[in-house]
């Protein structure tokens, strides 16, 4: 169904898919971030170990870094919504299995971490493939790119409130365990939502024409071979993978351990990560609205520092919990204007036919530290306490963003979209070889 006017060449404005991936976004994004609740505080006061507690956010977060950056070449060849669809259903069957062996006493620490490893392994791929519609849904509603980054964004803040929100009331009231029947429920709506609302992508007409390479392997080369050769994409890839090392340190370990030795419960946690995600919708909402005319590198730099850094220093001075809701919520505020300029900058300088390779080779790399967050916090407690470990992982998150934001890759983000006219995408042989002819960006 389509809404809105027809354009002068007498194409209709069509929100159906915009809104279709936006829908799925969320509920499969909340489902998510309630698994990111409920599961290590469930591991936390079943066993009361914070080595226990990291070690299972691992078992989810690894398959789901690789099965991410080995997906590309499917989303491509399949269509990203066979993947999101098939992806979010084996995650729905994971999270059901979880609370029925539960409630029969046989959820054993290793069976939930075989179960996280399921839901990582199908999960990781689904979102990649969500991601490749927006380019397409962003010019079928006549909207600029950093409308659909922005909105994606929002859409991501609002999950990340909804889902620990949910998360927190929910172990509250019926414990962890319980929390994962909603979490199936919202990967089975995401499903639908996708089956009945989104196609799979047409490149846009004006985008250069792309060589495509037969053979899986041969294409995972070639979307590789994009990345080693945009010097901003890889410098943007790095400096996510150790803010998100650190951020997951924070979220898995540091912020469940610092609420239970304030005297608090799960649903400060789910409070604390709430208001700052509230406050981030509001800045990506700005982002959606003015995201092109803002100076990207300046923005994105100064978002990073005060949505990375200060939660660290409130935490381990012992600030009254108003004052740490209120550092976390100005914190929300620059954290909400890096995704949509991230999103921006890669939709511009990657084709329609490589993106599947190429947004899962960055995702992946992105979350290439993730994994060993929830270990890096739990060794750094038990080396130097909860406070010091508040400071050693705020004073690396600063240290993270400072040194590779020097570098001269940055200047780029003020460019439009990359000229990839005069060059294509390497033949079979050219990638065996080394893929000499990618395009550098």
């Amino acid at each position: 169904m389509d809404h809105g006017d027809r354009t002068e060449t007498g194409t209709a404005r069509s929100l159906r898919g915009l809104i279709g991936v936006l829908s799925a976004d969320f509920a499969a994004l909340s489902a998510n971030r309630l698994l990111s609740i409920a599961v290590p505080w469930f591991v936390l006061t079943t066993t009361g170990s914070a080595a226990k507690t990291g070690l299972i956010a691992f078992c989810q977060i690894t398959p789901f870094v690789v099965a991410q950056a080995l997906a590309g070449p499917l989303i491509d060849r399949l269509g990203p919504r066979r993947i999101s669809i098939t992806g979010d259903l084996v995650s729905m069957a994971a999270m059901m299995t979880a609370p029925i062996l539960y409630a029969a006493g046989a959820l054993h620490l290793w069976v939930l971490m075989a179960l996280m490893a399921v839901t990582g392994t199908a999960d990781g791929p689904a979102i990649s493939a969500k991601s490749v519609f927006v380019p397409s849904v962003t010019r079928a509603a006549r909207a600029p790119i950093e409308r659909g980054t922005g909105l994606i964004t929002t859409i991501e803040r609002t999950a990340t409130v909804a889902g620990p929100a949910g998360a927190g009331f929910l172990v509250a009231m019926f414990g962890g365990a319980q929390a994962l029947w909603l979490s199936a429920a919202l990967f089975g709506l995401a499903a639908l939502i996708t089956a009945t609302t989104l196609r799979d992508p047409e490149p846009d007409v004006t985008e250069p024409v792309t060589a495509e390479v037969s053979g899986y392997f041969a294409q995972l080369r070639q979307g590789a071979a994009f990345l080693r050769q945009d010097g901003l994409l890889l410098a943007i890839a790095g400096m996510l993978i150790v803010t998100n090392l650190l951020d997951q340190a924070f979220m898995s370990v540091l912020l469940p351990a610092w609420a239970r030795a304030s005297g608090h419960g799960p649903e400060t946690v789910g409070l604390v990560v709430s208001v700052f995600a509230a406050t981030s919708i509001l800045a990506a909402l700005c982002a959606a609205t003015f995201g092109g005319r803002l100076p990207r590198h300046a923005v994105y730099m100064v978002g990073f520092v005060i949505g990375g850094v200060p939660r660290f220093a409130a935490m381990a001075l012992g600030i009254p919990l108003w004052a740490v809701l209120a550092v976390f919520a100005v914190g929300g505020l620059g954290s909400g204007f890096i995704n949509p300029i991230i999103g921006a900058v890669s939709y511009e300088r990657i084709p329609t036919r490589l993106l599947g390779r190429v947004r899962t080779l960055t995702n992946a790399l992105a979350w290439a530290g993730i994994p060993f967050g929830g270990l890096f916090a739990a060794a750094t407690i038990a080396v130097s306490g909860l406070t010091g470990a508040l400071v050693i992982v705020g004073g690396c998150y600063l240290v993270a963003i400072v040194v590779p934001g020097l570098r001269p890759e940055w200047s780029q983000m003020r460019q439009g979209p990359a000229d990839t006219s005069a060059e294509s995408a390497p033949t079979d042989s050219e990638s065996e070889k080394g893929t000499k002819n990618v395009r550098a960006a």
